[in-house]
């Protein structure tokens, strides 16, 4: 049987990141996708020109018509204001058990900030103990945290105080260090490091990428840790295949981004 994987987030005008791109990779994956629309914004290459977020009701109502959808996994993205971080986890609280993969998006990829500090301070509250795994940036760590990290040392000092956040599990990106990219895995005393050659190459999205990735391999009946490589080598392939357009180097773009 086909796993239904759903999304829950907010929308991004090209799908170069958000909910409508989780829609497409979770697709490309073998999946269903289904989704949960959380927010709206208005972005383009450069900035973003307005966001919004749906009303708590309006999302209740989409996590309840989910539940004839037999949902595998739910990978969660930017979510705009602390009303819809708590709706959002109260409708996570309606299927216990299952995978829930969170990509803390707290800014855009031009910098402009998604959430401010009361949406932050809700998703320490209230969603991150709903959480599988957590899988912030190094910005989004420190935010998080309270402290800047600069180096492999620093990933590793961050993981207690990540874990201390709620979730099962936290994979820590170090894209944005020099050198090969390197993210830390930590669940309870086990930590791993994934460790990949750097592509020379950007893509928006990065983020949306790897965690609806993990979230299907997880639907598929992956531990963490398979999920993760496999979810990991994805990102890497459509980093490799991406192709720009309005600006920005996209994961998918008509009908010849899909590398076969």
């Amino acid at each position: 049987m086909t796993p239904v994987v759903a999304a829950v987030g907010t929308t991004h005008p090209y799908a170069s990141a958000g909910v409508l791109l989780d829609l497409i990779a979770i697709r490309t994956l073998g999946a269903q996708p289904v989704a949960v629309v959380a927010g709206v914004s208005a972005q383009d290459a450069r900035r973003v020109l307005a966001r919004g977020p749906v009303d708590p009701a309006t999302i209740a109502a989409q996590f309840a018509a989910l539940d004839g959808a037999r949902v595998g996994a739910f990978c969660v993205g930017a979510l705009l204001d602390a009303a819809s971080v708590r709706a959002v986890a109260t409708g996570l609280a309606r299927y216990p058990g299952l995978p829930v993969i969170c990509d803390p998006v707290i800014a855009a990829s031009g910098g402009d900030r998604l959430a401010d500090d009361a949406t932050i301070e809700a998703m320490r509250a209230v969603l991150f103990a709903r959480c599988t795994l957590l899988t912030p940036n190094l910005a989004e760590a420190a935010l998080l945290t309270g402290s800047a990290i600069g180096d492999l040392a620093a990933m590793h000092a961050a993981l207690p105080s990540l874990l201390a956040l709620g979730s099962a599990a936290v994979l820590l990106k170090g894209g944005h260090l020099a050198g090969d990219a390197c993210d830390l895995f930590a669940a309870g005393h086990d930590v791993r490091e994934f460790r990949a050659a750097r592509i020379p190459l950007d893509l928006r999205g990065t983020g949306s990428l790897l965690a609806c990735a993990i979230a299907v391999r997880c639907a598929f009946g992956d531990p963490l840790p398979v999920a993760i490589d496999a979810a990991r080598a994805f990102v890497r392939e459509r980093i490799e295949h991406g192709e720009t357009f309005a600006g920005m180097r996209m994961a998918f773009y008509g009908g010849t981004s899909v590398h076969e």
